[in-house]
């Protein structure tokens, strides 16, 4: 009986797989007629049936793009930029979208050992650190083992210092698959969709206001208290704004 519901569930999810398939060429079809608006809408019918991918999203930008929608189209772009962050195409429409934003926010650079260990956690993902470890410990064992039971002291020097680098490779990529993992879960990015929204120095419309932003800012999300959500801008500015004005990226 199990086996027959698994057969019915992959049937229903290959006709949606192909229903998919046929409105995202319609869809494309719409776009390639300058049909913008409708391409949209039909792009947006399969992101409703839970499908995403990369090029969904660039197509979704490139549409927005078109009709001048400076919110939409960077955030589909960096949606797509999400799953595909060496997409060379993405980077340079998004580049262009950002170019149509009203806010000039300055990047303070991370300087000195920050900048330094910020740019090693970054190398890999939280995966491929995880698999550096075990391998490093894996070939610490290995070599550990040679090591005990080699029978000249040239191999032993060799084989203990061979473990001794395995072993600290293994430790090393554990605290950066940490790290990584931690600092992952602290960028939370969200775009501003709000036309105009005045930022807030306390989550309430009666506080006063500290500055204001434009659609299609980007900024981080730092805090979120009712309605309100602290951000955080590239240049180090905090403030709140209402739920409502921002939407945020890692949320598929």
């Amino acid at each position: 009986m199990r086996a027959i519901i698994i057969l019915f569930v992959c049937c229903f999810s290959m006709i949606g797989f192909s229903q998919n398939d046929s409105v995202f060429s319609e869809a494309n079809t719409l776009y390639n007629n300058g049909k913008y608006a409708e391409a949209i809408d039909k792009y947006e019918s399969i992101l409703d049936s839970d499908q995403h991918s990369a090029e969904l999203y660039f197509n979704l930008g490139n549409a927005n793009y078109k009709l001048n929608n400076i919110a939409p189209s960077i955030y589909y772009y960096e949606k797509a930029l999400l799953l595909e962050p060496n997409d060379k195409d993405i980077q340079n429409n998004l580049a262009f979208a950002q170019n149509m934003t009203i806010d000039a926010i300055e990047i303070v650079p991370k300087v000195g050992f920050s900048r330094i260990i910020n740019n090693i956690v970054n190398t890999f993902n939280t995966d491929t650190w995880a698999r550096i470890a075990i391998g490093g410990v894996l070939l610490f064992v290995v070599i550990f083992l040679a090591y005990h039971f080699s029978y000249t002291s040239s191999k032993k020097r060799i084989a203990f210092v061979t473990s001794i680098i395995s072993l600290f490779i293994g430790c090393f990529s554990v605290v950066m698959a940490f790290q990584k993992d931690s600092l992952d879960r602290k960028d939370n990015p969200g775009i501003v969709f709000s036309q105009e929204t005045r930022v807030k120095t306390d989550p309430n419309s009666a506080s006063e206001e500290v500055f204001r932003l434009h659609e299609g800012t980007k900024v981080q999300v730092i805090e979120t208290y009712e309605d309100w959500k602290k951000i955080k801008l590239s240049d180090n500015s905090i403030g709140w704004i209402p739920s409502e004005d921002i939407k945020l990226l890692k949320i598929f």
